[in-house]
Parts: structure tokens; sequence; C-alpha cells
């Protein structure tokens, strides 16, 4: 039986605090939708501790800004900004046959959540699966070889505690026989997260690498939120104003901020305590618990144990693997 990780860290603990004493000098790392809210959060923290971070966003003008930023706060001359476009194959396939050097870090961050209607890639995906998952797991195929290079590599795969919602639905991913529900979309696209790290683990730890899953929270102030619906998001902002827990899906929670909302992924990241560790799932800087089938989707925190399904996960990999061509 494998030891839970706990840290010295909680849910209010800052992306600078879980990082403080780190040295990532000589290291290399790459941030997905790291132009705003907790990615450039992540790339900040990972900088000030001394590594080369790339920013790989869509909007190169806009990431140009954010690395501008870091490096000014930071002192880090080596913030670099890549396009990465996780919906289009062949912007996945120019980053990373453009990356030559070893990579230490990878944060699988950019996500999209709640499309308000159905929405599919050319190939016919989903779009939250495509871009959440199927986009993240080509980047990280296409990257291996470079994860392998740097020895004791981590992928950090964002999740949330919305894959209680759903698990991968796998004989109708793409919601061809059953109604488009935007958050059952966007639940099964975070479980696809988890199992992604589960199975990466499995395939990759002989090469070094390995991976684990964050919920980083609820965190109103970034762009994830932009296609909520308007009247909830409203009510979930005037909650955070007041101090009062949010709840979205009948789960209540407490909010977050940038700050707090990326110190998982930065805990998981560079902590000493991971070494070695993947396959897991974190929640406010500490390993989550495993819940029973009974209380998933009324609790406000744990790990769905679908989510960490080994079978669920291989026949995950293999799938994608036929999707995306990686």
């Amino acid at each position: 039986m494998t030891t839970s990780i706990h840290t010295p860290f909680g849910e209010e603990s800052t992306a600078a605090e879980v990082i403080e004493g780190i040295d990532l000098t000589s290291k290399h790392a790459v941030v997905t939708g790291a132009a705003s809210g907790l990615g450039a959060e992540t790339a900040r923290a990972l900088a000030s501790a001394g590594a080369s971070v790339t920013l790989a966003v869509r909007n190169t003008d806009s990431g140009e800004g954010t690395a501008t930023d870091i490096r000014k706060a930071t002192g880090n001359d080596a913030v670099h900004v890549g396009r990465l476009d996780l919906a289009d194959k062949a912007s996945i396939a120019a980053f990373t046959s453009a990356w030559s050097r070893p990579l230490h870090i990878l944060v699988n961050n950019a996500g999209v959540m709640a499309l308000p209607t159905l929405e599919r890639t050319p190939d016919g995906w989903e779009l939250q699966f495509a871009s959440n998952h199927l986009g993240h797991f080509a980047l990280a195929v296409g990257l291996h070889d470079a994860l392998a290079a740097a020895g004791n590599a981590r992928i950090v795969s964002l999740s949330s505690r919305g894959h209680h919602t759903s698990p991968v639905v796998f004989d109708d991913i793409n919601f061809t026989s059953r109604p488009y529900d935007p958050w059952l979309a966007y639940g099964q696209s975070k479980t696809a997260n988890v199992l992604f790290a589960v199975e990466a683990t499995n395939r990759w730890a002989a090469d070094g690498i390995t991976a684990n899953a964050v919920h980083p929270g609820v965190i109103m102030s970034t762009n994830l939120s932009r296609y909520m619906d308007p009247d909830q998001a409203a009510q979930l902002r005037a909650a955070e104003a007041a101090g009062e827990l949010g709840s979205i899906q009948g789960a209540p929670f407490r909010f977050k901020t940038i700050a707090q909302g990326a110190a998982t992924s930065v805990l998981v990241a560079t902590s000493p305590q991971l070494e070695g560790v993947g396959g897991r799932y974190f929640e406010d800087n500490n390993e989550a618990e495993t819940l029973t089938p009974e209380a998933v989707g009324k609790s406000s925190g744990g790990v769905a144990p679908y989510a960490l399904d080994p079978d669920a996960a291989k026949r995950l990999w293999e799938l994608s693997l036929a999707a995306t061509g990686a």
C-alpha cells in the first residue's frame, strides 16, 4: 500500500510560499496557458527559483507582455514565449518539433470550462475533451524524449474537482447519442486529465518521468470562468466578495486567490517530497483522499475512484494515441 503524501502546506498557501528554498537553476520548464491567471503565476514562481520557463500560449502578444512582467518581477531573463494552440494538431507538432533541450517540468495548465453549446474540432472531438485532454496528451507525447533526457522530469496535469460530475464516457465522448451538458463535458475532460497522469506514470516512470494531477481550487478572477452562465458567475463573484462559500453543481467550496490556486501546481512540480511519485491527485497542497463511489459528487474534495482506475487509464491512452496520431 502506498503512503499518502502530506506536506507542511495547506489550502491558503501561495505559490511563492511552497517554492521558497527550491533551486531550479539550469532546469527548463514549459507552462501552457501561461499568458494570464494560474499559468502566469505558476510560471512566475518557477522563474523566481531560477528555471528557464517557456510560456506556451495561443496569443503570443499577450504572452510577451506576461513574460516581460515576469522577467522584471523575478530578475530572470530566461522567460520565453512559444505559440501553442492545443486544439490544432499542426500547432502542437510545430511546438514539439522546435523543442531541442531537456525538459524538466511540463505544466499542462491551459483549459476551457463549461462551453455553453456543443462545439467540435474538425476531427469531430468535443472541444473541451479535445483541448483539455487530447491537446495536452499530444504535447506530452511529442515532448517525451525531451522529458526523458532531463532525468526525473515531472508533468503536472491540471484537473478539477469538476471531475466528480462525470467519468470518461467511452461509449459517447463526443455527445453524439446523449444531450450535450457543459458540466458533464467539462467533468469527463477533467477525469481524463487524472487518468493521463496515472497511465503516463505507468508507461514512463522507467524513463524517469512521473505525472500527477492537481485541483487548483476555484478562482473566479481567471479566464477559465469566461464561458460560465452569467447569472451563475455573478452569484459566485458576489459570494466571493462577501467572504462566503461558493457552490457549483451542489458542492460547497472556499474561493482562492490566483497565488493560492497556483500553489498546488508549483508544489507538485518542485517539492522534494514528490521525487519519483506519480499517478496521484493533489488538492490544497496535499494528496487527496480517494472517495467511495457513494461520496462522489457530494464531497467538496477528494478524488473519484474512476479517475484513478488503471484499466480506464490504459483504455484512454490507446484511444488518445489513435485520436491524435501522436
